[in-house]
């Protein structure tokens, strides 16, 4: 591990490894998160890993002995999330050869170069959703500790569903009863997860589904389901998942009339709370471009942190992008995906940004900027409402708003800045100018 943490923090010119002092981002156009007018000529200042006030350069002076970082002419934001990405995977198209060939290498190579190149895209949280537990519980409280870069992890370990796949039982464990539900989740607890992830819940008998569910919210935790199959959905209802994920049903035109139903009836229920929905959809909608102009897949973003025979092994398996079999169905499901997309939108639920980064060909240096700006250029949804399901509700939904999420006084120093208007032009956070983790610049402009 020390070799990759040295090649790591060597590729994000790291400062030294404590937060800043004292530091102000200053003049820039701030989106604080909230939803509300963007605020210009901004001033953010920091004290440690906090934001100790927020103005503007008329009302708030900046103390002598502050490092002054100028964002003039930029948009400053809070730090992105990315709500389901998978640091063990690194956009490999063999997944039967790459979880045979690298899981001794998972935590010290791997799953930290994932972390390094989310954060160097602006990514200062993010939702890992399906790893082996051990390796991801030690590479998230890696990055806590501050011995690895990389955002703050927010982490399931291994999906719970009605029998592992063949060769994946290390991220996948079976559930045989709703006894065994109960005591699978509590081994996770114990083991300090996050998240409750649930996959193939209509293969699971439906009193394991409530139990799963059941018992991640005794123990205060969430639980993210895939939506894949109309009963999928329906029974993650019924159990009260809090946060579905994909947008599935393969090429079938839209959601039917019984599921848009059952989601309505949930979301009018306001004392529980919104309804959270990942759907996931750049990879789907962005297939047939790269098929078609691969040469963003010689991106070098994508091999910071990996050795040359890791990266080589990549880059040979998407070669043929074309003959891809994960991708065979695209072209038949993305006319669909914007009929899905309107409808969970009409349907009240609450969408976030996450992208499912690590998959073939979906670089964790990349994805994210992608899906904000799917969501914006392509199926109309505004760039402020965009932002927030990067920001604002992902930290709503995991139970920190009130530590991150937003740019305003006694949060944590999460914050990003990009040169433009990304309110006016999203698609310049795929190259974000300035990164600040807990108070600490990890990417200088």
């Amino acid at each position: 591990m020390a070799a990759a943490v040295a090649l790591a923090v060597c590729l994000v010119a790291v400062p030294p490894a404590h937060a800043q002092e004292r530091l102000a981002l200053v003049g820039g156009l701030l989106i604080d998160g909230y939803g509300g007018p963007p605020i210009e000529d901004s001033v953010v200042l920091i004290e440690g890993d906090r934001i100790r006030s927020v103005g503007t350069v008329d009302t708030l002076a900046v103390p002598d002995g502050v490092e002054v970082v100028s964002t003039e002419g930029m948009s400053v934001l809070p730090g992105l999330w990315d709500m389901h990405v998978h640091l063990l995977i690194d956009g490999h198209s063999d997944y039967a050869h790459w979880f045979s060939t690298y899981p001794e290498r998972y935590r010290d190579t791997i799953m930290p170069a994932s972390a390094l190149q989310l954060l160097r895209a602006g990514i200062t949280s993010a939702r890992d959703l399906g790893a082996p537990l051990d390796d991801i519980v030690a590479v998230r409280d890696a990055i806590d500790r501050g011995e690895i870069p990389g955002p703050t992890m927010y982490v399931s370990g291994p999906f719970l569903q009605h029998e592992p796949y063949p060769g994946q039982e290390a991220m996948r464990w079976g559930v045989v009863g709703a006894e065994d539900a109960r005591a699978k989740v509590r081994r996770l607890v114990e083991a300090g997860v996050d998240v409750i992830k649930l996959i193939d819940q209509d293969q699971m008998a439906t009193d394991e589904v409530i139990a799963v569910v059941d018992e991640a919210h005794r123990h205060g935790l969430t639980v993210a389901a895939h939506a894949h199959r109309p009963e999928e959905i329906l029974r993650g209802l019924e159990a009260g998942v809090d946060c579905f994920e994909h947008t599935g049903l393969a090429s079938a035109p839209e959601y039917p009339a019984e599921v848009i139903e059952a989601i309505r009836a949930r979301t009018a229920k306001m004392n529980l709370g919104p309804l959270f929905w990942t759907p996931t959809i750049e990879g789907l909608f962005n297939y047939e471009y790269v098929r078609d102009h691969p040469e963003r897949l010689d991106d070098p973003s994508w091999k910071a942190g990996l050795p040359d025979e890791i990266v080589e092994d990549i880059a040979e398996s998407i070669r043929h992008p074309d003959r891809l079999s994960y991708f065979q169905i695209t072209p038949q499901r993305r006319p669909t995906l914007a009929r899905k997309f309107a409808q969970l939108r009409e349907a009240g639920v609450v969408m976030l940004i996450g992208t499912d980064s690590g998959i073939p060909m979906k670089f964790h240096s990349q994805s994210t900027w992608n899906e904000i700006d799917i969501w914006t250029r392509v199926l109309g949804v505004e760039p402020m409402e965009a932002i927030r399901g990067a920001t604002y509700w992902p930290a709503k939904l995991m139970g920190v708003e009130d530590e991150v999420g937003t740019v305003s006084a006694g949060k944590k120093a999460d914050v990003i800045a990009v040169r433009g208007d990304v309110l006016r032009y999203p698609m310049l956070l795929q190259d974000v100018d300035l990164v600040v983790k807990g108070g600490e610049v990890v990417v200088a402009p």
